[in-house]
């Protein structure tokens, strides 16, 4: 067997990904893409044009995924998604205080990685607070508590979770179904969006298409450039630059607690940049660039004591929230929809529960005052 160059591998995972991040948050910045936003306006304004944005780059992400998987050049069976353990506690609970913490945050993860490419320092200290509830739940305490009383509350489905795996197993038609699921749903979920005379503007479909594809080449990248057969240091085989030691594309949660991570412990040789850390970098980088040639670019302060704290209180829930449903509003509602796993479809429903009933309670907040 030939030499393997690790390093030159890693190398090409993590600049893949940045410049794919790169572009993500100038798209994202460009298009006003904001999961947030999309479930505000249908609230308040019954507008859905960018709710469509995102289930079009929902069913982009699912055909391209599987499409992938299809020909062999990734297996969504490695990811963090499609485990056989359906953790319905951990997607239902984890969800709600996501899409909770979203709308108090003025934005999910990503549009919170947006923002502060455009100049927000509001969204810096969502950041930071994102961030730090994330490595909480990761390997602190609100991590013993997730652990010990929510994880556990689970089924196990056998052989994954993922709807090909659930209806063809691992026999010789699952290529043939992946496509046709993926065909299925993922094109009805294009063709929705399409319906719309107001989302078929391009930036509705540059955000749509455009992120979708985005998704679809961060599970390249990591998934099969990134794939050794078999390691020189551990002898199995193994994706390189990646935390969880899995495929990984696009979410924006536990990446922040990485990020942070490297930043506190810089000099320990052992931390390195991985994919999360370089989507993170390649987002706020993207939002930046465009911010500035669309001379966009505003500094942002909070405007009194109680929008610092429902920032503060947003990124916290953000954080443990996140990591408990195992993702974002991108993590969870585009990579994880695309590898059609079953709890991803929980936590995505979980996600607008979270925030429709935020955005309810910050109406009746507002009728109070008045």
């Amino acid at each position: 067997m030939p030499d393997i160059d690790i390093a030159a591998i890693r190398s090409t995972v993590v600049w893949g990904t940045l410049v794919l991040g790169f572009v993500m948050g100038a798209i994202m910045n460009r298009t006003h893409f904001c999961t947030m936003g999309a479930v505000a306006d249908i609230v308040n304004m019954s507008d859905w044009t960018r709710m469509r944005m995102w289930v079009c780059a929902m069913g982009v992400a699912m055909i391209g995924m599987q499409g992938l998987a299809a020909a062999g050049l990734v297996d969504p069976a490695r990811t963090l998604y499609t485990g056989p353990g359906f953790t319905w506690l951990s997607y239902l609970l984890g969800g709600f205080l996501f899409g909770f913490g979203m709308v108090l945050a003025s934005g999910c993860g990503s549009k919170t990685l947006v923002r502060i490419g455009g100049g927000s320092l509001k969204s810096l200290v969502v950041f930071v607070m994102l961030g730090l509830g994330a490595y909480m739940t990761l390997r602190g305490i609100t991590g013993v508590w997730r652990v010990t009383f929510v994880d556990p509350v689970a089924i196990t489905i056998a052989p994954g979770q993922d709807l090909p795996r659930i209806l063809a197993g691992d026999g010789d038609g699952l290529p043939t179904l992946r496509i046709v699921l993926s065909l299925v749903l993922g094109g009805a979920l294009i063709a929705w969006s399409l319906a719309s005379r107001e989302f078929r503007k391009p930036d509705g479909l540059l955000a749509g298409f455009g992120i979708g594809l985005l998704v679809v080449g961060g599970w390249y990248v990591s998934g099969h450039l990134g794939y050794v057969v078999e390691h020189p240091d551990t002898l199995e085989e193994a994706f390189i630059a990646t935390n969880s030691g899995r495929i990984e594309s696009f979410t924006f949660v536990a990446p922040v607690a990485y990020s942070l991570e490297l930043l506190l412990f810089w000099s320990d040789q052992s931390r390195i940049v991985t994919v999360g850390i370089a989507a993170v970098i390649g987002m706020i980088a993207g939002s930046f660039s465009w911010a500035l040639v669309s001379r966009q670019f505003r500094w942002e302060g909070f405007s009194g004591t109680e929008d610092t704290a429902n920032h503060l209180a947003g990124g916290l829930l953000m954080g443990v929230g996140g990591v408990t449903a195992l993702g974002c509003t991108i993590g969870q509602g585009l990579s994880g929809l695309s590898t059609l796993a079953l709890g991803s479809f929980v936590a995505v429903a979980a996600i607008i529960a979270g925030a429709v009933a935020a955005l309810k309670y910050q109406m009746w907040r507002i009728e109070r005052m008045a």
